[in-house]
């Protein structure tokens, strides 16, 4: 009895209407013709309006085009803001999609021009529209690559502990060169404290090297090498792990274009029926 009741309770929807399945179709799916035109459209208006923004920002451009560029960022962050808005319209539980990944970036893409209004120079952030560009993958059919997207960030999760032993590792190590650099070099070599000497190690260790500091005593020196050799010995061990991790993994299931008319999720499973994340039916 609480199996069906439980199962029916799945399947109530939000009430939609036949306009809001239709804009759906086109503002979310790229399998149809005007979804996909729809799409494609948007990332030109977002390689556009980022272009103009990188324009803006270079001074002898802005003092003769700053008052075309200016109209031309209002232009496209009012389009943005409609287009964020149908989106929200468009999905039977928007607040799901607000707060999703492309929700929060569709977001963040348009608040900076609106900002710049109390916060002159904010408008330089909306350079973060460039992350909208990721909806090209749903585009040129690319969705399938999100399972080894996936593979690859379970690797990364199930590596975490070893990587932060591994970090911590190096920091110990930085720590203990710096201060011997710093007791062997003194100030008169550049070596003023033991940070400024941690951040020699660091440089070195990292086979950085910039150069703007460097020991001058014969000791000094052998420490240094002993830091290079060691950097090269441990650039290796972080891609050691992720790769013993990753030959653990299992690739995932082929997975669709289909958004969740409710919540709009995405990456749902060739063969599913409803979404994983909200359970509506696709």
């Amino acid at each position: 009895m609480t199996s069906e009741s439980q199962k029916q309770e799945k399947q109530v929807e939000p009430l939609r209407h036949p306009w809001q399945s239709v804009l759906h179709e086109i503002i979310f799916e790229a399998d149809t013709p005007t979804g996909r035109l729809f799409d494609i459209l948007l990332l030109i208006s977002i390689l556009l309006s980022v272009l103009a923004v990188m324009l803006d920002s270079i001074i002898s451009i802005r003092q003769v085009h700053g008052s075309l560029l200016y109209k031309v960022e209002w232009f496209f962050t009012i389009l943005f803001t409609v287009e964020y808005v149908l989106r929200l319209i468009s999905v039977g539980r928007p607040l799901l999609y607000a707060r999703s990944f492309y929700g929060i970036v569709d977001l963040l893409a348009i608040l900076p021009t609106y900002a710049s209004v109390f916060v002159p120079g904010s408008q330089y952030l909306l350079v973060i529209r460039i992350l909208r560009i990721l909806r090209i993958f749903r585009i040129l059919k690319l969705i399938q690559y999100l399972g080894e997207a996936k593979l690859l960030i379970r690797a990364l999760r199930a590596s975490r502990r070893k990587i932060a032993v591994f970090l911590y590792t190096v920091l110990t190590m930085v720590i203990i060169f710096g201060s011997l650099i710093y007791l062997v070099e003194g100030s008169e070599n550049g070596f003023t404290s033991i940070p400024r000497a941690v951040y020699w190690a660091i440089v070195t260790l990292t086979t950085v090297g910039y150069g703007d500091i460097s020991p001058k005593t014969p000791v000094g020196q052998v420490i240094a090498s002993l830091v290079m050799v060691l950097g090269y010995a441990i650039i290796a061990v972080p891609t050691g792990i992720v790769t013993v991790e990753m030959a653990h993994a299992f690739p995932d299931q082929t997975v669709s274009t289909q958004a969740c008319p409710q919540c709009s999720a995405e990456g749902h499973d060739s063969d599913a029926v409803h979404c994983k994340f909200c359970g509506a039916k696709l």
